[in-house]
C-alpha cells in the first residue's frame, strides 16, 4: 500500500517534532543524575523528594497571639470553604453570647439559600444575555458552570443579610451537602435546560415579563430538587440549649433573620474586601468587580479594593491582636503540605528535582492562569518576633485530621505570594482608601482569575 504524501519521511511539517529532534531530546535527558531523580520519583511522589526539611524542622505551631480555643469544622467533599470561613468568623461571638464551649451555625442552611439565589442569578444572566449568540464568550463561560459551591465574602454577606442564620442541629448536614457533586450536576442540567428555554422564548419575541414568568417556573423545579437533596429550610423555629454552667435557655418562635441579628456580634455590613492583584492592568487604590459574579440579584456586588500586601498584613495583624479573626482567600495548593499543615514559599524545591526554574512572579502567575484564589479560611493567630511577623495561625475547615487538629501554620513569606484577599472593617482603612471604595469599580470579564474562588 502506498503511503500518503503526509506520511512520507521526506516531508517535514514546520513546527513538528522530527526524529532528529527526538534524538536530541533523548541525549539531553540521558544524564546520570537525572536517572537518580527518575528512580526516586517513580517510586514516591515528587513532593516527597522535593520537600525542604529545613522548613519543616523550623516551623512549629506556636504563636505569640492565639484567638481560638475551639475545634475546627469540616466542609467534607464540598466547595463551601468561603461559607464555612464566614460562619466560623461568627462562632466565637455566638458561643460567648450563649455561654457555650461548642457551637456551629448550619452550613447546610446557608448552602440551600445560596443555591436558590445562585440559580436565580444565573437565569437572570441568561435573560440579560439572551440576545447574544450562544457561542459568545461570556455566555459560553457562564454555561460551562451554571452553579457551583464556591463563593466570595460579599456573597456570604448577602446571604446573612437576606436569609439570616440557623443553628446547625435545626438543619444538619445531608449526604448532598457534604458531597455536593451529584446534586450540583443535576442542578446544572436543569439550569442549562432553563437557559435554552429562556433563549428560545426570547428569540420568538417574548417580553422580559414573560421570560421572568418562565424563570419562576424553572426556579420551582430547582427549589424542589434542593429540598430533596438538602431538606426544607426552616422559616421559624424554637432554639433551646444548656450552657457551660448548666443553665437552660430557650428562644421561642425565632426566624433565621432574628437569630442572626441576636447572635452575630460583628457588623457584617461594615466589612470590605481587600485584594492584592499586582498585574499591570490592576492599579492599586482602585476597586474592581467581576462581571456576572454574585448570588443575590438585589444584594451587594462582589467588590475588591486593590492594595499592597504590606497593608493587608498590617490590617490582619491588627485585627488579630485586637481579638478578631480574619477571613481570607488564597491559593491553598501551592507550596503546601496538607498532613503537616504547613505553607511556606520554599516548602518544595522542585527546581532541583527537574534541574530548571519556576520563575513566574505573582502578577505573571495570575495573568497566565498559574494561580488563583482556590480556598477561604480564617486567620486566628499571629507570631510576632522583634516587631515583625514570623508566621500566621490558620483555622481550616477540613476536619481535625490535617495539620494540628485542623489548624495550619503559614510562614509569612507564603502570605506575600499566595494570599490574595482579606475581609476587614472599612473603618480600619486609611481615609484615602475609604474614599477609594466609593469610586465606580473597574469591571473585569467573567472569566478573570479574580473570580475563581466563586467558581
Amino acid at each position: 500500500m502506498a503511503m500518503s504524501p503526509a506520511a512520507t519521511s521526506a516531508e517535514v511539517v514546520p513546527g513538528a517534532l522530527t526524529g532528529e529532534a527526538f534524538a536530541a531530546l533523548e541525549r539531553l535527558a540521558d544524564v546520570p543524575r537525572f536517572r537518580v531523580q527518575q528512580n526516586a520519583v517513580t517510586q514516591v511522589t515528587v513532593d516527597d523528594i522535593a520537600l525542604n526539611r529545613d522548613v519543616v524542622f523550623n516551623t512549629d505551631h506556636s504563636f505569640s497571639t492565639v484567638l481560638d480555643d475551639w475545634s475546627v469544622t469540616n466542609q467534607k467533599q464540598s466547595g463551601r470553604c468561603w461559607m464555612f470561613a464566614g460562619l466560623n468568623l461568627f462562632r466565637p461571638g455566638a458561643m460567648e453570647t450563649m455561654g457555650l464551649k461548642s457551637f456551629e451555625f448550619s452550613q447546610n442552611y446557608t448552602m440551600f439559600c445560596d443555591k436558590i439565589e445562585r440559580a436565580n442569578y444565573f437565569l437572570e444572566a441568561m435573560i440579560d444575555t439572551a440576545g447574544r449568540d450562544v457561542d459568545d464568550r461570556t455566555v459560553a463561560y457562564l454555561m460551562r458552570q451554571p452553579i457551583s459551591d464556591g463563593g466570595q465574602w460579599n456573597m456570604f454577606a448577602n446571604l446573612v443579610a437576606k436569609h439570616g442564620l440557623v443553628p446547625k442541629p435545626l438543619m444538619s448536614e445531608t449526604q448532598s451537602s457534604s458531597a455536593s457533586g451529584r446534586m450540583n450536576a443535576m442542578l446544572a442540567s436543569k439550569l442549562r435546560e432553563g437557559a435554552k428555554t429562556l433563549r428560545d422564548q426570547h428569540a420568538k419575541g417574548a417580553s422580559i415579563e414573560a421570560l421572568r414568568v418562565e424563570k419562576e417556573r424553572i426556579l420551582g423545579v430547582i427549589y424542589r430538587i434542593l429540598c430533596i437533596h438538602l431538606g426544607t429550610p426552616p422559616t421559624k423555629f424554637t432554639w433551646q440549649w444548656t450552657d457551660k454552667d448548666h443553665r437552660f435557655h430557650r428562644d421561642d418562635e425565632t426566624t433565621p433573620q432574628e437569630f442572626a441579628a441576636k447572635y452575630v456580634g460583628l457588623p457584617v455590613e461594615e466589612y470590605v474586601c481587600l485584594v492584592n492583584d499586582p498585574r499591570p492592568t490592576s492599579p492599586f487604590g482602585r476597586t474592581f468587580t467581576v462581571e456576572y459574579l454574585g448570588n443575590v440579584v438585589e444584594g451587594g456586588i462582589v467588590k475588591y479594593l486593590n492594595v499592597d500586601t504590606g497593608l493587608m498584613k498590617s490590617l490582619t495583624r491588627r485585627a488579630i491582636e485586637g481579638g478578631e479573626p480574619v477571613w481570607f482567600g488564597c491559593d491553598t495548593g501551592k507550596q503546601s503540605k496538607r498532613d503537616l499543615g504547613i505553607w511556606d514559599r520554599q516548602l518544595f524545591d522542585y527546581g532541583s528535582v527537574y534541574d530548571t526554574t519556576f520563575g513566574l512572579d505573582k502578577a505573571a502567575r495570575l495573568s497566565y492562569h498559574e494561580t488563583a484564589m482556590t480556598h477561604a479560611m480564617l486567620f486566628t493567630g499571629v507570631d510576632v518576633i522583634d516587631g515583625g511577623v514570623r508566621r500566621w495561625r490558620v483555622e481550616n475547615s477540613w476536619g481535625e485530621e490535617p495539620g494540628k487538629k485542623g489548624f495550619f501554620v503559614m510562614n509569612d513569606n507564603w502570605y506575600d505570594e499566595y494570599v490574595f484577599e482579606i475581609a476587614v472593617r472599612k473603618s480600619a482603612l486609611p481615609a484615602e482608601l475609604q474614599a477609594a471604595l466609593e469610586r465606580e469599580p473597574i469591571v473585569l470579564p467573567a472569566w478573570d482569575p479574580m473570580g475563581a474562588l466563586a467558581r
